[in-house]
């Protein structure tokens, strides 16, 4: 990895005074996003996200230093559907500064069911040191994160800096980004930058902040198994009729091995030293119940990092409530499986259709829908933003950063790669080991959010001073 000269320490006392003069405006500005419940799954209101999109575009704007900026939407694929509305700011690099692109998105995950939170999920609440509500971190805190930096750097800098800098706030993250690509064509040369921040990951935990240098991808459908054209008496044909279930429970079963560990041939694991992570830390963090264990084997991160997982999401089926005496001729659900850094997604959907056709009980019918690949993604840590990014962390947090895998899928960092080859990617984030994000009861630590805020200022005064 390229070595990184030290900060100037005048110049990162300054930014260190104005990142904590503006926390308490950066705090009530991430308030009055979370309060927007900009989800954009098709089922929820799109005018949420709308809102969302527009009261983003007014935070970059105010800032004052951009030449451009826009509420965008690019179709989806090759139809004339719309996806869910961005936002999109640049201002051009002067004197030969490189450009920066600031990324992080303004869509939530649905909220689940209000009375699994202590406090309502779009109403951000304050206990102890963590703001809790749908999207405070995941990812609304990114997005205040980098205005937030802006404006400390502005304050320290002043407003004409030679630097470029764009912002791209995306808005359809969380259901599956299905116009990314096409927003990316659309908009290449205004997202054009020599390092891109991707602010949408998590830190080892509250006093140390990591760099995620390796993501698993995804692969996620829905599966329907179908035995009978129509229900039947199950006390007159149980025993001789295989209902649905039965055929999809003996077929999910053929996904692991006995370990719990995925037993699908074509699924391929990377090799990779982890850091120290004991059971008892994955207890802790994961809320296992006593008694409980872990799957898999190999160290506990490389489980979670390096391998691929299978887990069944969803599922259509009679409610116990509505539970019938019949044999149920038809039952759906939904798959994710995260597969390992370095595989292509649709290897590894060919891999799993070819093992669910070849393992389908009893002749089981099976029809696969609603597929959505994303390819992992690996860092290459040589550069010299890694470097850059590395001190300014230490900077900021007073601890070196931990390089990670992440368990979640990123899938879109993948296509930026494909359009920029040439930029450096830098995946940081404001989250931690008590985040839950996509949970209920989602928060973000007040002190984690000032050192990530921090991170960034002294990212942006480092480069505009880089020649």
């Amino acid at each position: 990895m390229t070595s990184s000269a030290p900060t100037r320490p005048e110049l990162l006392q300054a930014l260190r005074e104005a990142v904590s003069a503006g926390f308490p405006s950066a705090v009530a500005d991430l308030s009055r996003l979370v309060r927007i419940p900009s989800v954009s799954w098709a089922a929820f209101d799109p005018q949420h996200v709308r809102d969302s999109a527009e009261a983003v575009a007014a935070l970059v704007r105010d800032l004052g230093v951009f030449e451009t900026v826009n509420v965008a939407q690019a179709t989806i694929g090759s139809t004339e559907t719309k996806g869910q509305p961005a936002v999109l700011a640049t201002r051009a690099a002067r004197n030969g500064k490189p450009t920066i692109l600031l990324y992080a998105h303004h869509d939530v995950q649905p909220p689940g069911k209000d009375e699994d939170w202590e406090s309502a999920p779009f109403e951000p609440t304050v206990r102890g040191d963590r703001l809790y509500g749908r999207g405070a971190a995941d990812d609304k805190a990114g997005v205040l994160a980098h205005v937030a930096a802006i404006r400390a750097f502005i304050e320290t800098v002043g407003a004409d800096f030679d630097l470029g800098l764009a912002v791209f706030i995306e808005g359809e993250e969380e259901f599956g980004s299905r116009s990314f690509t096409r927003f990316l064509s659309d908009h290449r040369a205004e997202l054009t930058a020599d390092v891109i921040v991707v602010a949408d990951s998590d830190n080892w935990n509250v006093d140390t902040p990591s760099l995620t240098v390796g993501l698993r991808g995804n692969v996620t459908f829905a599966l329907t198994v179908s035995t009978l054209e129509h229900a039947s008496h199950s006390g007159m044909f149980g025993g001789a009729v295989p209902d649905a279930m039965l055929a999809t429970i003996k077929l999910l079963a053929t996904l692991y091995n006995d370990d719990g560990s995925v037993a699908v041939d074509g699924l391929i694991q990377r090799d990779a030293e982890t850091p120290e992570y004991g059971e008892d830390q994955l207890r802790r963090e994961a809320a296992l119940l006593d008694g409980v264990s872990p799957i898999g084997s190999g160290s506990v991160l490389s489980r979670m990092w390096s391998k691929p997982s299978i887990t069944v999401t969803g599922i259509d089926a009679p409610s116990v409530a509505n539970a019938s005496n019949t044999l149920s001729p038809s039952i759906t659900v939904r798959i994710s499986t995260r597969i390992a850094p370095g595989q292509q997604g649709s290897d590894a959907f060919d891999a799993l259709e070819r093992h669910l056709r070849a393992n389908a009980p009893f002749g089981a019918h099976l029809e696969i829908t609603d597929v959505d690949l994303g390819n992992g993604f690996l860092v290459d840590t040589s550069g010299w933003a890694v470097a850059e990014a590395k001190t300014s962390m230490t900077d900021a947090w007073g601890a070196e950063a931990v390089e990670t895998g992440i368990g979640g899928s990123i899938p879109f960092i993948a296509d930026l790669v494909e359009v920029f080859p040439a930029a450096q990617i830098l995946v940081t984030g404001v989250e931690d080991p008590d985040t839950r994000a996509h949970s209920p009861n989602e928060s973000l630590h007040l002190g984690v959010f000032q050192r990530a805020i921090l991170t960034e200022a002294v990212l942006l005064a480092r480069l505009n001073e880089r020649s």
